[in-house]
């Protein structure tokens, strides 16, 4: 699993984490997103990439995130729900 999920990271747009992480010196891998979007009190750790990345890349392509690491749609439509709970903020995923 491990070099699938590589394999299609390697075909997957820079943009997202480049948009994730622009404003903060530490930086938020991939897996370590992915493991946010399916453990919320990991992404209450890392609150402004997390916003980023629902609020600021575009949700067709969270859902391609979402997808290389095997976390469906419903599954990240709740944790866009569960992160809008706790950060007050509107995601359209959570719409």
């Amino acid at each position: 699993m491990y070099f699938e999920t590589v394999k299609v990271m390697g075909k997957f747009p820079a943009s997202v984490l480049t948009t994730v992480n622009a404003p903060y010196s530490k930086k938020l891998d991939a897996p370590t997103l992915a493991h946010c979007l399916t453990h919320p009190e990991a992404a209450k750790a890392w609150p402004g990439q997390m916003s980023a990345f629902f609020g600021e890349v575009a949700p067709e392509l969270q859902k391609a995130f979402a997808g290389a690491f095997h976390i469906s749609e419903a599954e990240l439509v709740t944790a866009a729900k569960t992160f809008a709970q706790f950060s007050g903020e509107s995601y359209p995923l959570a719409a």
